[in-house]
Parts: C-alpha cells; structure tokens; sequence
C-alpha cells in the first residue's frame, strides 16, 4: 500500500516555482505572439482605416487619438518587439549560438533589456513626445 502513494503524481503549483529567466522570456515570447495574433483583426481594420480614403484616414485619427487606443498599440508595439528580438535569439540557439547557460541568460537578459528599451523609444513617438 505505501509503494501506491509514493507514485501518486504531487501537485505543483506553478505560481510558486522561481522559473530561471530565459524560462520568463520564453513564456513571454508565447504570450506575445498569441497576443499578436488575437488583435490581427483590430490590426488589419487600422490598415484599412489608412488606406482607405481621406475620410477613413481622419478616421483612423480620431480613434487612434483615443487613450485606450494608444495603450493598446503600445502593448501590440511591445508585444512585436519582444517576439522580434526573442524570434533572432531563437534562431541563433537553433544553429548552437548561445546554449550555454551562462550564455543563455545573458542572452535572455539582452532580449528583455532591448525590447524595453526599443518599447521605450518608439511607444514616446507613439503618445506624442516627440
């Protein structure tokens, strides 16, 4: 009877596992990608929008004028950015570029600190700053 509960699979929540942080970039890269992929539709009917015709363009303007609207496409600009960067990082793993694991972290804190930094730079033109 002991050896039937040694077996028994444990519960492991999730939550409360310290995941290393090329674990973290790689979920993010997910989350990113699916995120890009659920607002294709609001992507593609803002290309729309500007290709349209004069009106659809002043259009386009006034709802990209909105504040949730520009807190949308700098989460969309952060989301491209990020799986950008991690898609390069990705590649060169594939070809043995980077698998070490001191290497990989490295790796892993450049793809954060790069696409936080280009997020940075364009979401300030995105709201106007410059």
């Amino acid at each position: 009877m002991t050896e039937l509960t040694k077996q028994r699979p444990k519960f492991l929540n999730l939550l409360e596992i310290k995941q290393p942080l090329p674990a973290i970039v790689s979920i993010l890269h997910r989350v990113s990608g699916a995120g890009l992929f659920l607002m294709l539709p609001l992507l593609i009917w803002l290309l729309q929008l500007s290709l349209g015709s004069a009106e659809s363009f002043d259009t386009l303007k006034a709802v990209a004028a909105n504040p949730l609207v520009k807190l949308i496409l700098l989460g969309l600009l952060w989301a491209f950015l990020h799986h950008f960067c991690m898609g390069i990082r990705i590649l060169l793993i594939d070809v043995h570029v980077g698998v070490e694991k001191a290497q990989a972290r490295a790796s892993a804190k450049v793809v954060l600190a790069v696409s936080l930094a280009l997020t940075a730079i364009l979401g300030l033109k995105l709201l106007g700053a410059y």
